[in-house]
């Protein structure tokens, strides 16, 4: 049995300290004089009367990734903060007639999950579109859409997302590069547009009647850093990369924009609730949220007014806002939180280029596949460089993706020039999200500029069965996923999934960290493995500091707030192939039980 407490529910973020203040007459008395009896006297006065906790768990292995006492055994909860952190004897003082306990029998209690580099909004419509993350090959999913279509109205759009042509079981004919062409797919579904996204979220298949709708035929021109790939006679396979996925998303977004202002409004809030539903049950109490229109950020800022949101979200603006747009409205969405807060608004997402799965990735050097192509410039770095100006002016954190080795270089540089011309600028933390290649010349900048690699450990152990088949070795091993290379050049590596590319499930991206074990139980390249301490701080305070959020998140401290993750076992000391089995027993946002498990 699991439960999930209900994502729409406002959490209570103030009705604990509220009951504090005014507690029942008698009740009080009797707290008062239990916890001075139980204190005790020194030199004959009385010890200072404990506040009662709200909410104890003891009898655990706390870890508190907290340098002044790395574990213990039990901790209180008073309002939506830690009050103590201790043997359970020492947090026994805490514990009033009306203290919630909650015994944890020796399972692991630690800092809240952070994840450090998702799409919350894009996860929750993956649970209302069609999942093909599990299709084994091309006639799945065809058969997939087709089911579909005969259950949806003429005209009205079916959509997809997680295939990934690399993990099918066969080869698809015909096929343009391991990609089928459209042919079978428009059959399926005639009367009804069709968008798949790719597992990467760097391309799109269409059929002809999505082709159609978007305009597209053997004569519209590649748009600049995108692809619409094309058989050998020119026309249009279906497979739209990068920017020319656009064509396609604009169409839906045309459709979506013709519902009412109330059904809009509906969907997204759904969306938000079945992405917390999904996220708080791995564990994940704050989620950073890699690039959020103006629009979304709005409906974000009118939740956390409701205290709708049911998980701490740090989000980025996000990168298809151009700069003359951030320029201008920047200002009107610096969020950072009080209190109990939900929403934080104070960084910027940029793309240099695209995923190295759909040949998007920006190479020194070219594709082993694609010999004619080093990649895709999706936002060239002159723009990037005037965003972080705008970035600096307004005190925003400025995160770029960047995944293959000259991306990474390129914006490494466009921000070594913008700290060099503001040195009066500190403390920045600019992040480059995902840094999944990079040249080993450029591995000790990171450290050097102070930049965050922002990465996301499953996907070395997703991408590494097909990375060599884009990379060759040994240039795979050289520069692909260089976790232990960045640490040990003192860089700053935390840790994510990218949901949803990937399940949002911290524990796999954990798994994947510290034994970069891929599905046919071989290692990739594990000379780069992080320590266990190492990725359980990615997870948590690193990804906290990346946010800018380390006094209030991260780390079992008292005073900081009451966000806590209880598993099943000890992801610290099991034996490793044992860590896939943890599951998350408690989920705690703000000394508030979001979700439960059933340990028995």
């Amino acid at each position: 049995m699991s439960e999930i407490l209900d994502p729409g529910a406002k959490p209570d973020r103030g009705a604990a300290r509220a009951s504090l203040r005014s507690p029942a007459r008698g009740s009080l008395v009797l707290a008062v004089l239990c916890i001075t009896l139980h204190a005790g006297t020194a030199g004959g006065s009385a010890a200072k009367p404990i506040p009662p906790a709200d909410l104890v768990l003891r009898g655990g292995v706390v870890v508190t990734v907290d340098a002044a006492r790395p574990e213990a055994q039990a901790i209180a909860i008073r309002g939506y903060e830690i009050a103590a952190v201790g043997s359970n004897r020492e947090i026994d003082a805490h514990v009033g007639p009306q203290t919630r306990v909650i015994e944890l029998g020796g399972r692991l209690a630690m800092p809240g999950f952070i994840e450090g580099h998702a799409h919350y909004m894009d996860l929750g419509e993956s649970k209302m579109i069609l999942d093909l993350t599990r299709a084994e090959n091309w006639d799945a999913i065809v058969a997939m859409v087709g089911a579909a279509a005969r259950q949806t109205k003429p005209g009205d759009w079916i959509l997809g997302r997680g295939w990934h042509q690399e993990k099918w079981t066969a080869v698809p004919e015909p096929n343009v590069g391991g990609v089928p062409l459209h042919g079978r797919l428009s059959a399926a579904s005639p009367d009804n547009p069709v968008s798949l996204e790719h597992a990467s979220g760097h391309a799109i298949f269409a059929n002809a009647a999505a082709l159609a709708r978007a305009r597209i035929t053997a004569g519209t021109p590649d748009p600049p850093g995108g692809t619409i790939v094309r058989d050998a006679e020119g026309n249009p396979t279906g497979l739209l990369r990068e920017a020319a996925a656009d064509l396609i998303t604009e169409q839906i977004e045309a459709a979506d924009a013709k519902r009412s202002p109330q059904e809009q409004a509906e969907i997204a809030r759904r969306q938000m609730q079945l992405a917390a539903r999904e996220a708080l049950s791995k564990g994940v109490t704050s989620f950073q949220d890699a690039g959020a229109s103006f629009e979304e950020i709005d409906r974000y800022k009118q939740w956390a007014a409701e205290g709708a949101l049911p998980l701490r979200l740090y989000v980025m603006v996000d990168y298809k806002e151009n700069n003359q747009t951030l320029a201008g409205r920047l200002a009107d969405y610096w969020i950072v939180p009080e209190a109990n807060g939900f929403l934080t608004v104070r960084a910027i997402k940029r793309m240099v280029d695209g995923g190295l799965g759909a040949h998007g990735a920006w190479l020194l050097a070219p594709y082993s596949d694609m010999p004619d192509s080093t990649g895709l410039v999706i936002d060239p770095p002159e723009s990037i460089e005037e965003t972080g100006r705008i970035a600096l002016r307004h005190g925003f954190q400025l995160a770029t993706h960047a995944i293959g080795d000259r991306a990474n270089r390129e914006i490494l540089d466009v921000y070594a020039r913008l700290f060099a011309a503001h040195p009066e600028q500190r403390d920045l933390r600019w992040r480059i999200e995902h840094a999944q290649h990079l040249d080993p010349a450029d591995v000790p900048r990171f450290a050097e500029l102070g930049v965050i690699a922002a990465m996301q450990g499953v996907h070395a152990s997703s991408d590494g069965p097909w990375m060599p088949q884009r990379l060759g070795e040994p240039r795979t091993g050289r520069i692909s996923y260089v976790w232990r290379s960045l640490l040990d050049a003192g860089a700053i590596v935390t840790n994510g999934t990218d949901a949803p590319v990937e399940d949002v499930d911290p524990i796999a991206s954990f798994y994947a960290s510290v034994t970069r074990i891929m599905a046919s139980g071989a290692a990739f390249h594990p000379e780069q493995a992080m320590t266990r301490a190492e990725a359980l701080r990615a997870y948590t305070l690193d990804n906290a500091y990346a946010a800018f959020e380390e006094h209030l998140k991260g780390s079992i401290t008292p005073g900081k707030l009451a966000d806590i993750t209880v598993l099943s076992k000890n992801i610290l000391t099991i034996p490793e192939d044992e860590i896939p089995t943890a599951r998350v027993v408690y989920t705690i946002v703000g000394g508030r039980i979001a979700f439960s498990r059933d340990a028995q």
